[in-house]
């Protein structure tokens, strides 16, 4: 059996979503803490990790207090080979939190919709995302991003429009800008939050592509889930 895999949520809209099914499928066990609603983040790595996103960006330490437990977390969980993934606001704390720099409302403006991410060489020998579907269909809703790799990341993916769509740090720690875990209700109670995003095609856009959408995001939570189950750094 293997080990729990933390995954850090940081606001109720923004949850694990179709991801959780897919991970369980796949034979991963996990433990959702909500840090908004009180709940204690561990002071070290578990068997895995997600991060979540969220409509804070990602040094708002004062919106949200627990973002320097989450990016200290990140921070050990990337040294030590701890399986990890960072997703949207996620994949921007892992990037602070092993020395990269975030835009927070980046110049290029809003990226929404399903985003064709497209892997760069260096992705063809990755272990979780390497011979996945290319392009990528990617669920995007951010106005921040990723300026600046960690020092020694691996960039893996970019876009039409942001160019840090994916990267690894060490071994094992990934971000991705893309939400490969969201449905289409979700992704609709985000849209009409937003004034700068025409809601209904953006939506629409999901629901014509959401096929392969599910297909690309179930690969990439099965195979994140092989990678935890079978991590040298996995603790039970």
């Amino acid at each position: 059996m293997t080990g729990v895999v933390d995954v850090v949520e940081h606001e109720p809209g923004c949850p694990l979503d179709r991801f959780g099914d897919w991970l369980e499928s796949a034979g991963a066990r996990m433990r959702v803490l909500r840090p908004y609603a009180g709940d204690p983040l561990p002071s070290a790595p578990g068997a895995g990790l997600i991060v979540l996103g969220g409509q804070m960006n990602a040094y708002d330490d004062g919106v949200a207090p627990w973002l320097p437990a989450v990016r200290s977390l990140l921070a050990a969980a990337s040294g030590d080979g701890t399986p990890t993934l960072g997703i949207c606001l996620g994949a921007q704390l892992l990037a602070v939190a092993c020395g990269g720099r975030v835009d927070v409302g980046a110049a290029p403006g809003r990226e929404s919709g399903v985003v064709d991410v497209r892997w760069r060489p260096e992705a063809g020998d990755d272990p979780l995302i390497g011979g996945l579907a290319d392009p990528f269909p990617g669920p995007s809703m951010h106005a921040d991003a990723v300026a600046e790799l960690p020092p020694g990341a691996v960039w893996l993916a970019s876009s039409a429009m942001y160019p840090h769509q994916a990267f690894r740090v060490g071994a094992a720690a990934w971000g991705v800008q893309f939400h490969p875990e969201v449905s289409e209700p979700t992704f609709a109670g985000w849209a009409a939050e937003l004034p700068d995003v025409d809601a209904a095609p953006v939506v629409r856009e999901l629901v014509d592509r959401d096929a392969e959408v599910v297909a690309a995001g179930r690969e990439l939570a099965a195979r994140f889930a092989r990678i935890v189950a079978t991590s040298p750094a996995v603790r039970h």
